[in-house]
């Protein structure tokens, strides 16, 4: 077997030691054939880099690296062009002038290694003289490959530098424009489409090819593409977890694929897959490598819970640009890879388009995340303490499921408990609060497990409040809360509801738990039962 390629940016490492390449030279060779200047927007580690790496060996002809790949025998191999890559990885940009130095330094390395002179001060001027002598000295016109443009931006967000740093971006980038007639082709990645940066108002010939559906696939992998060329990988994959080559395939496609970038070309996330057949093991490998605290802070203070939780409509406008001193969710939630786009129709003149979470791992590492930052119960316990209290259902152990439930509950900031506020209105508004707050972490809980929520479950009798289905078990919840309300009042009055509307009506091919829970006051209750017989179910329905 090929060896998977973790960690490889570089085409050149990748097909020269044997590691397994997912042919996307296709889609690059359209690209190329087909656009002047270009601007990708992927989520960290989706393969943008080598992406770049891949360009930059085709433009300065590196013909042995394409032997059997789709562009090999289409592509003129004797043409060898200047190319000019940055990464702004590499660069220091904790300032303007840390910006400044580093960047002028690098650029006069491409020139000494090219015998050019430079002869300008400030790193702009010498970006402009470094492309107009480049293409003057053998009559080839200048590549220009600019991986993460958008890091320093991101990562000055917040600093007081934030907006020198800006600037400075702004002048750098502008030089493309005047640069145009010693240009081939100019090919940008980042994770974000950032307003206040002129790059995108002055490139008037700039084509935006994130939500391009011939480019939806140009950067992680199809279906197709995984069992093509992962086929040795499947199989001993199902070997070692003892289960069906199919099922491994529904369990990796569950947690993996999912992002789309058109609303109809799914795409699995190269760095998870490929962690996933080296360790043989599902986990969340793409969302533990960098996920931002400031995020989950964000989503808590913003009361944006839901917005992993149910599907969002949004439209075109939330892809547009991002305004680094003006976050707002959606985009950010989008380009940075923890929402993406499942549906996209046409609403008049417009497209709309239907934003969820993408698959498994994001959403069961959101919830967990997003419960420990809402009750301030430790991170590195919630999955276990989730899956203690599960088994306590399947087993009806409702003593240790409530005291479970108490842990989870003592450290969250408010109770539900009568507002003291002499206005009704506003006592009634502070009750709703409290009852919203312990609803958005019974959602996050039950989502972390696998429960399918209200917007997931309706009937024609009602909505369902939750709904876990295991083989062979369907477990159906009710939730009730209230601030004076005794305890066993409200736990009655739940499953009641759930018998009363017989919420259980879609399951009855497999056993039934009814699952009731209630706040009152301080206080946390549940309540576990099992339905009657099947047959009796199946009698009473008829």
């Amino acid at each position: 077997m090929k060896k998977l390629p973790i960690g490889i940016q570089s085409f050149e490492d990748l097909r020269s030691n044997d590691y397994l390449y997912v042919d996307k030279t296709e889609d690059i060779y359209r690209l190329v054939t087909s656009s002047k200047v270009v601007f990708l927007s992927r989520p960290r580690r989706f393969g943008k880099s080598l992406l770049v790496s891949t360009l930059e060996e085709l433009y300065t002809s590196n013909q042995s690296l394409f032997e059997g790949l789709y562009i090999y025998d289409k592509w003129d191999w004797t043409r060898r062009y200047p190319v000019i890559r940055i990464d702004w990885t590499s660069i220091k940009h904790d300032s303007k002038e840390e910006m400044e130095r580093d960047m002028s330094d690098y650029l006069q390395s491409i020139a000494t290694v090219n015998d050019i002179i430079l002869t300008r001060q400030f790193a702009s001027g010498r970006f402009a003289e470094l492309i107009e002598s480049l293409h003057r000295k053998d009559g080839n016109k200048v590549v220009v490959l600019i991986d993460e443009y958008d890091k320093p931006i991101l990562d000055a967000i917040g600093k007081p530098e934030a907006a020198e740093i800006r600037a400075f971006l702004q002048g750098f980038y502008v030089i493309l424009k005047g640069a145009d007639d010693h240009l081939k082709f100019v090919f940008m990645t980042g994770v974000t489409k950032v307003a206040k940066v002129s790059i995108f108002s002055a490139l008037n010939s700039l084509k935006d090819i994130t939500l391009d559906d011939k480019y939806a696939s140009i950067c992680g992998y199809t279906q197709e593409e995984l069992e093509r060329n992962f086929a040795e990988y499947i199989d001993e994959t199902a070997s070692h977890l003892e289960i069906t080559r199919e099922n491994l395939l529904y369990y990796i496609c569950k947690w993996y694929d999912g992002y789309t970038w058109d609303g109809k070309t799914s795409v699995y996330n190269p760095f998870s897959t490929l962690m996933f057949f080296d360790n043989q093991d599902f986990s969340n490998y793409w969302f533990d490598t960098g996920t931002p605290t400031f995020l989950i802070n964000r989503l808590k203070k913003h009361g944006l819970a839901k917005t992993v939780l149910e599907p969002i409509v949004a439209g075109q406008t939330a892809f547009n640009s991002y305004d680094p001193d003006e976050l707002e969710d959606i985009p950010l939630l989008f380009q940075t890879g923890y929402l993406t786009i499942k549906n996209k129709q046409r609403v008049g003149r417009s497209s709309q388009y239907t934003l969820e979470v993408p698959n498994m791992e994001v959403k069961e590492s959101l919830m967990e995340y997003l419960l420990s930052a809402y009750t301030n119960y430790p991170l590195s316990k919630m999955s276990a303490l989730g899956q203690q209290m599960l088994q306590q259902i399947l087993d009806f152990d409702a003593k240790c499921f409530t005291n479970n439930m108490r842990i989870m509950f003592a450290d969250v900031p408010y109770t539900l408990k009568p507002s003291k506020a002499k206005n009704p209105a506003k006592a009634e508004a502070k009750n709703l609060a409290n009852e919203a707050l312990y609803h958005i972490i019974f959602q996050l809980w039950m989502t972390m497990l696998g429960f399918n929520i209200q917007s997931e479950r309706m009937t024609n009798r009602g909505r369902i409040d939750a709904v876990l289905q295991q083989e062979g078990v369907a477990i159906v919840v009710e939730l009730k809360y209230h601030a004076t309300t005794k305890l066993d009042t409200l736990l009655n009055q739940a499953i009641a509801q759930i018998r009363e509307n017989r919420y259980y009506e879609p399951f009855l091919d497999r056993k039934i738990i009814l699952l009731g829970i209630a706040f009152s006051g301080k206080d946390v209750g549940c309540r576990i039962e099992s339905l009657k017989e099947l047959s009796e179910l199946k009698n009473e329905k008829s």
